[in-house]
């Protein structure tokens, strides 16, 4: 098999505590403890239910770079406060099953070292679940123990941010010394964390935080970044390495212990005859549920290396001499003419057999309101069943590392060798066979901003992997961004399954319009953090309060 057993990570679900939100109490249901917490196969089993809940984040479009069959009330701006969310009871539920976990494990008749190694998995997911709760919330309240029906914990309030990420950093610390090595992780339990998640885990956040508090001018943004740079490097020194190409890391040819470039998945399985847990993604990539806008398209380069838009959707001053003006377009497919070949591997051109191997004719006939229609991730054998998909969800990549320490060097230091650039951004760029490299007499000599291709690189390399809306929110680029009106196709009359432009709207360059300018907003004052549901509010006696400027 693949992976480790998901049917045991099914039983766990049956088997171990779970909540709707940081008030959850001790149901009646749950499994005796002298019934339970026997064995390292019990330890496992519990810690296969975070695994279970894991969530694959397969469609987000939060951000400009693709739009679902109807509006994004976040990505619209059009949001409004939630009586509960999933988005604060599904991170609580985690963070109980880990709580748990930590607390009744030890009764396990184990060595302290295998013990201590399914600790570290319950910490990690611990640390994952915090992490995206201050990702949106910012304060949150922070339970390192689970909670009985007295608690006096069931009125506390947020906790400062800082004291969360303290509490994350320790957690990862610990996972990164218990769990195993990659190298050394039996082929039975390929998809179980290793010390590179931690590790890279803790890199991404450092990332994060650091980038979020410099700007904003907040202090201690230096200490985050050196984080950032120092775990990445530890991941480096796991051995991991980039798979030998770009658009096979997303089917199931890229799956298993022999791809170096996997560091975190959400598991799926086993197969489409014996779905035991499944998606439905290229089912959802058929009908227009993960549709890239032109947005995205254009922070592509050209195969001169040269850019024809920053990475807040803006023109740059000078063009490359290989972009055609949009009101000059002549064909559907002249966008994805001399750029990256990453473009392609993301996105159908017209013409190209695609979803049903029949060639792309533009249309938007089945949801995808851009009239372009995703490539990247799509897989036939998932596509055949409805609900049949195992292919497993790559949540943190090799590839993502080296692009945290190019972005982590450059803040950090306001510059970046050409060694640097060699190791992260170009050794992405010689794996995808695009020829121009980045270097720091190319950034002068074509007046570019080094900022701006190193965000580029990110920007194109991780897209649709859900990254895209978090980088605006920590680059302090959102209010910018997202009140722009978001583009779609080229739309020629003769190339289209429509026989005129119907119902879709078209710019005077007649161009699809996915979502007007006007119908999007971000308050800066406001929209930089989640509401908090009304429910956390008003259960903890007003003890916790609702973020700046909502009401």
């Amino acid at each position: 098999m693949k992976k480790f057993n998901l049917s045991i990570a099914i039983l766990a679900a049956s088997i171990l505590l779970t909540c709707c939100n940081k008030l959850d109490i001790k149901p009646e249901s749950d499994l005796p403890d002298d019934q339970y917490w026997n064995s390292e196969a019990d330890l496992i089993t519990a810690c296969n239910r975070l695994y279970e809940t894991l969530q694959a984040n397969w469609l987000d479009s939060r951000a400009d770079d693709n739009v679902n069959q109807t509006a994004n009330l976040t990505s619209t701006g059009a949001w409004t406060i939630p009586n509960t969310s999933d988005e604060w009871n599904f991170r609580y539920r985690d963070i109980r099953t880990a709580n748990n976990i930590l607390e009744k494990g030890g009764k396990a008749k184990a060595t302290d070292i295998v013990k201590n190694r399914y600790f570290a998995e319950a910490r990690f997911f611990r640390a994952y679940a915090y992490f995206l709760l201050v990702q949106k919330y910012g304060d949150v309240p922070l339970i390192l123990h689970t909670l009985d029906k007295d608690a006096p914990e069931l009125l506390m309030g947020r906790n400062p941010r800082a004291e969360v990420m303290k509490a994350i950093y320790e957690d990862l610390d610990y996972a990164a010394t218990w769990l195993p090595d990659r190298a050394t992780l039996s082929p039975t339990q390929w998809g179980r964390v290793m010390k590179s998640t931690a590790w890279g885990l803790k890199a991404r956040i450092g990332l994060y935080e650091g980038t979020r508090l410099k700007f904003r001018g907040e202090a201690d943004w230096e200490t985050h970044l050196q984080t950032a740079i120092s775990s990445a490097n530890q991941v480096t020194a796991q051995g991991h390495s980039l798979f030998p190409t770009y658009d096979s890391l997303f089917v199931h040819f890229g799956e298993g212990q022999a791809n170096k470039e996997a560091i975190f998945i959400k598991p799926f399985g086993v197969s489409a005859t014996n779905v035991i847990l499944g998606h439905n993604y290229s089912r959802d990539l058929e009908n227009g549920r993960n549709a890239i806008t032109r947005n995205l398209i254009h922070q592509y380069l050209y195969t001169d290396g040269l850019p024809a838009f920053n990475t807040d959707n803006t023109p740059v001053a000078t063009p490359s001499p290989l972009f055609v003006p949009e009101t000059n377009e002549p064909s559907y497919n002249t966008i994805f003419e001399n750029r990256d070949p990453r473009l392609t591997l993301t996105i159908y051109r017209g013409g190209e057999k695609s979803y049903k191997e029949t060639p792309l004719v533009p249309n938007v006939n089945l949801g995808s309101r851009t009239g372009y229609y995703t490539k990247k991730g799509w897989n036939k054998e998932d596509w055949q069943i409805n609900n049949s998909g195992t292919t497993d969800r790559l949540l943190m990549r090799y590839a993502e590392i080296l692009l945290i320490l190019a972005e982590a060097k450059y803040e950090l230091n306001g510059s970046i060798s050409d060694a640097d650039l060699n190791l992260t951004v170009n050794a992405l760029r010689t794996r995808a066979k695009f020829a121009p490299k980045l270097s720091n007499a190319f950034v002068t000599t074509n007046n570019l901003s080094m900022r701006e291709e190193i965000r580029r690189e990110r920007t194109v390399e991780l897209a649709l992997e859900g990254f895209r809306y978090d980088d605006l929110i920590r680059w302090k680029t959102a209010e910018t961004v997202l009140p722009q009106e978001l583009l779609g196709s080229k739309f020629v009359a003769t190339e289209w399954q429509l026989s005129g432009p119907g119902t879709i709207k078209l710019n005077s360059n007649n161009m699809v319009i996915a979502e007007p300018a006007d119908t999007r907003r971000f308050q800066a004052n406001r929209d930089y953090l989640y509401p908090v549901p009304v429910n956390e509010i008003t259960t903890s006696g007003n003890a916790v309060t609702q973020n700046p400027n909502w009401k």
